[in-house]
């Protein structure tokens, strides 16, 4: 594995790191403030990854898989970071601190909505991702070291496609609630 890809692993580390930190630190320590740093570190995160993944690429490294990853690791990052936070936090609050609602499994309509929201957040992070990938095959200028990242965007169009026919799905037949 090459310095990047290690570096996307760092990455997706630090930033169950940061937000574990940041909750600890919030409802543990009762240092509100403290707490709020920690998960303001998230965007710290993507912007290394940002910088090691443009720098490779500046000193002449050829496109591939690892590089286009970053780019979906960014927009995914940058779409779902907020919500994953949230659902975090939700379930850190009642499982640790034995406070607030205990999250509930979605079914019916309520699930189809969810699913539908998540498939839009989808779009968002490829929307933020392929700008990633045009930037950087546009920096590139050469076709052959830009290849990979012409073939992830093809595969990632191909999956948010699936993603939306899943959450349409949903609307027609919903998911039914547990029988218990």
């Amino acid at each position: 594995m090459n310095f990047v890809a290690w570096t996307i692993v760092a990455c997706e580390i630090g930033f169950w790191v940061v937000i574990l930190l940041g909750l600890l630190t919030r409802y543990i320590f009762n240092r509100e403030k403290l707490g709020l740093f920690f998960l303001a570190l998230t965007p710290v995160i993507d912007l290394i990854l940002l910088i090691v993944t443009a720098t490779d690429l500046y000193n002449g490294a050829t496109a591939t898989q690892v590089h286009a990853i970053s780019a979906i690791y960014l927009g995914a990052s940058i779409a779902f970071g907020k919500s994953m936070i949230r659902w975090a936090d939700e379930r850190f609050l009642y499982y640790v601190k034995k406070q607030g609602k205990r999250p509930v499994r979605k079914t019916g309509m309520d699930h189809a909505r969810h699913s539908m929201k998540g498939s839009f957040q989808h779009l968002l992070a490829y929307i933020i991702g392929a700008a990633f990938l045009a930037v950087m095959i546009y920096f590139i200028d050469d076709p052959t070291r830009s290849e990979a990242l012409f073939g992830t965007l093809k595969t990632w169009s191909f999956i948010l496609g699936i993603d939306f026919v899943i959450s349409i799905s949903y609307f027609i037949w919903p998911r039914p609630a547990k029988v218990k």
